[in-house]
């Protein structure tokens, strides 16, 4: 067994592609297929379940997950020990629903990468239940998740809970929605809606508030980032948590702004999730670390 062959093998689950992978790792993809294929053999294991939409790791694989994991990072200890100058550097990467809270995650990223300067951070935008499936199969390190308080907590993960908000309307300064102190759900009926796609919690809260009177969504988006910005060209109203309005550089330039929901008393949570398991990359668990303390800050004031 060689290192390389489990870099390969956590390569391909990351990805979740061997075309990907191999692009990455730079080589041809019948070499990182064999090379995957020859370590199977070696453990008498199936680690990947390969489809025509990807290679994404089997139930034997994430069993084995953890250990693969361990070998790679005490491979890292000894080579820092050893004081190699171009060691590999390790990817942590980050799924989020909710790119666009640029209070929180822009200065977490930047204390990460200042205090880790070879390891990459990747942020990526998906609905939650593929951010779970990800972090359940070791393609996804880390995962920000909006979480309506009442709602049951997904067992397979611990949870931390990073902010807490509630829903508010965002709208642009110009709007009549703007001129109000708060908005009720009867204004929102008579208004163009930006709605998240069907699989986002804010998606299920803006149903749930209106209560069967059928929204008028004029656009569906996903997430929070292009839901802002069609809101700044005019072209609706979005129901977003307030903590990933407030702050945005959009609210900073005046080119949103955002009100509160009459008589509502729902809160949203932004949870950080990771998959439970014995051993966790170093990267992984510094970046949590970040995620909680500046959480903390922003809660704070």
């Amino acid at each position: 067994m060689r290192t390389e062959q489990l870099e390969y093998i956590a390569a391909v689950t990351r990805l979740g592609s061997l075309r990907r992978a191999a692009d990455e790792l730079r080589l041809s993809q019948p070499a990182l297929s064999e090379t995957v294929r020859n370590l199977e053999r070696e453990l008498g294991v199936d680690l990947l379940e390969r489809k025509r939409s990807g290679a994404t790791m089997s139930a034997s694989g994430r069993e084995l997950l953890p250990h693969i994991i361990d070998v790679l990072d005490a491979v890292d200890r000894l080579r820092a020990a050893a004081g190699e100058q171009h060691r590999i550097s390790r990817m942590v990467r980050v799924g989020t629903v909710n790119a666009a809270t640029v209070a929180l995650l822009i200065p977490v990223v930047r204390e990460f990468r200042a205090a880790h300067p070879l390891t990459q951070v990747e942020v990526v935008g998906a609905q939650q239940t593929d951010i779970h499936r990800a972090l359940l199969e070791g393609a996804f390190d880390l995962g920000l998740v909006n979480h309506l308080e009442g709602d049951d907590m997904p067992a397979d993960f611990e949870s931390t809970e990073l902010l807490r908000g509630r829903p508010v309307v965002c709208v642009r300064p110009d709007s009549p929605l703007a001129s109000l102190t708060s908005v009720s759900a009867d204004d929102l009926v008579g208004e163009p809606l930006i709605g998240m796609r069907s699989g986002y919690v804010m998606h299920r809260y803006v149903h749930r508030l209106l209560d069967g009177r059928g929204p008028v969504f004029a656009y569906s988006t996903d997430g929070a980032e292009m839901g802002k910005l069609m809101v700044a060209e005019g072209l609706g109203a979005t129901v977003l948590p307030d903590f990933s309005v407030a702050g945005d550089p959009l609210e900073r330039l005046g080119a949103i702004t955002h009100r509160p929901i009459t008589g509502d008393t729902t809160r949203v949570l932004l949870m950080l999730r990771r998959r439970r398991a014995e051993s966790v990359p170093q990267a992984a668990r510094d970046l949590h670390t970040v995620f909680v303390r500046r959480s903390r800050r922003l809660s704070d004031r």
